[in-house]
């Protein structure tokens, strides 16, 4: 099992949004803990870091996987317009 970890900004950014999609998103990003590569998810070519999303619906959750200490840390949550800039 991986430690899910929050960076602050991202823990603000989930709390903006509207309370069905936070109920998704805690849905999936718990089921993280379990399997940190679930399907659909993509590793982001652009970035340095082992940074991989996963789709909620029109919302994006960018994350790190360390499975050296087996961590994931959510970087961003956001609308998909908005999430990669």
């Amino acid at each position: 099992m991986y430690q899910i970890t929050f960076r602050k900004k991202a823990g603000k950014e989930l709390l903006r949004l509207s309370s069905q999609i936070v109920k998704k998103a805690a849905k999936s990003i718990d089921s993280l803990s379990k399997n940190p590569r679930p399907k659909g998810s993509k590793k982001l070519k652009a970035s340095d870091e082992n940074m991989w999303r996963i789709r909620i619906g029109d919302y994006r959750v960018l994350y790190t996987i360390d499975d050296q200490v087996k961590i994931i840390d959510i970087r961003k949550v956001g609308h998909r317009k908005d999430i990669y800039d």
